[in-house]
């Protein structure tokens, strides 16, 4: 980047994203105090490096206006690209944009379309506008808006010095659109990232990082060196970036590669891109025209919940039933008290009966259903039966149109992981069956620039 007062300008020859140096301030006390977890940092660092660059450093300050300053100009004279988020509010601590303004020698003036608009917001809700929302209507004199449809505060764009100066308000809700919608694009536009994805992600599951590795290690050897293979494992998942930092390989070449990788792993093979296992599973349901009904104990709604993340969950969405006790499986599941006593609250044949029973009394296509000792888990894995024998901890059970099934899961640490990678088990299970169904859709091709 070379000086330019009011504008930004790339060097001679030009730098590639990889090279833009970005930095993150993250402003607010709930992040300091761990009222509030940094999503900032995790969505920004993968938005950029989605397009091939890196975040290079995240700096989380105080609202006090003397740190915003310091770091402020420490991060302008390393970076090229500066981003903040918070501080744009209505509220006494929210001091971001009048520090950075003074810092940059740049007046604030007042924006009758924002007042406009906030007054507009306000009025749709029902609710009385206070006088120190107007705060949020100032923007800087050389710097352009980014309108925010999901708040009040909108963000703020300045090129001054042959740097991009990015202002973002923090609320996910309202900072995400924002930063997809209208940042990346600004960002491409000026050469500071990639106009397509800079990697294909395959994302995986029922394989373990190592293996997968050692599967798809004769493909990547036939590429050659100028692949770049990175590995991420989650609770349930693990995803594989193919990339060409050199630029060696094209985006064609990388298709490629991800589709031969896809094809060795058969149904371990999950999505190209980032889809949750539970948005695959949406999908297949929407492209084949079944319903889903859900019964769980002992997982606390989160099977539930994974439903209601795609758009229009009425459309194949039956119902999820959960509970917590004996008592719950007898009256959500219809099981019979014979049953639990005869085979124990949580086994195979209570989480069959489980799923059968919802399948009846809700009448879906699918039925998933998971029961277990969730508290019992996180000593080691099992629970002690009633003739003091170990027992798995968790059953999960499944119905479709082609059958119904059961089988044990036994997963080490803490309650909340133990939850979470049961609920992963039970989707991904559904996942292969709806694959395995007779109008499961093909196999999609890999494409550089689709990716999510």
């Amino acid at each position: 980047m070379v000086s330019a007062q009011n504008s930004l300008t790339v060097s001679s020859p030009a730098l590639s994203p990889a090279q833009v140096r970005y930095e993150l301030i993250t402003l607010g006390d709930e992040l300091l105090l761990g009222l509030t977890a940094n999503g900032h940092l995790t969505f920004i660092g993968a938005q950029l490096g989605r397009r091939g660059a890196l975040l290079n450093r995240n700096v989380t300050i105080t609202d006090e206006a003397d740190a915003i300053a310091v770091q402020f100009r420490e991060s302008w004279s390393r970076a090229d690209v500066v981003i903040t988020t918070g501080g744009l509010g209505p509220t006494c601590d929210d001091r971001t944009r009048e520090v950075i303004a003074e810092v940059l020698g740049q007046r604030l003036v007042f924006n009758e379309g924002i007042k406009r608009a906030i007054e507009e917001r306000f009025a749709r809700f029902g609710r009385k506008m206070t006088d120190n929302n107007l705060k949020q209507a100032y923007v800087f004199e050389r710097g352009e808006v980014l309108p925010n449809a999901n708040g009040t505060a909108p963000g703020l764009w300045v090129e001054q010095d042959g740097k991009v100066l990015v202002m973002l308000p923090g609320p996910p809700n309202e900072l995400n659109p924002m930063f997809i919608d209208q940042v990346v694009p600004r960002l491409a536009a000026r050469g500071c990232l990639l106009a397509r994805a800079a990697y294909v992600q395959l994302r995986t599951a029922g394989i373990g990082e190592s293996a997968l590795e050692t599967k798809l290690q004769p493909i990547f050897e036939r590429a050659g060196p100028s692949l770049s293979v990175a590995f991420c494992a989650h609770q349930g998942a693990v995803d594989c970036r193919v990339s060409s930092p050199s630029g060696a390989l094209t985006g064609s070449d990388l298709e490629r590669i991800a589709g031969e990788c896809a094809e060795s792993l058969g149904d371990d093979f999950v999505v190209y891109g980032h889809d949750s296992l539970a948005v695959v599973c949406i999908e297949q349901l929407r492209r084949q025209g079944k319903t889903l009904a859900v019964v769980e104990i002992a997982t606390g709604g989160l099977l539930t919940h994974a439903f209601n993340e795609g758009d229009g969950a009425d459309k194949f969405f039956v119902g999820g039933l959960v509970g917590g006790s004996a008592d719950a499986k007898r009256a959500l599941g219809g099981v019979s008290a014979g049953l639990i006593h005869q085979h124990g609250a949580v086994s195979e044949a209570v989480a069959l009966a489980m799923a059968t029973g919802a399948a009846e009394t809700l009448g879906a296509d699918y039925v998933l259903a998971v029961t277990g000792f969730a508290d019992v888990v996180e000593t080691g894995g099992t629970a002690p039966s009633a003739a003091g024998k170990p027992v798995v901890a968790i059953f999960i059970a499944l119905v479709s149109p082609a059958g119904a099934w059961a089988k044990p899961l036994s997963y080490p640490g803490p309650r909340s992981s133990v939850k979470v990678r049961a609920v992963n088990a039970a989707l991904d299970w559904l996942r292969r069956e709806l694959r395995r169904a007779p109008r499961a859709e093909v196999t999609p091709t890999p494409r550089i620039g689709a990716m999510s």
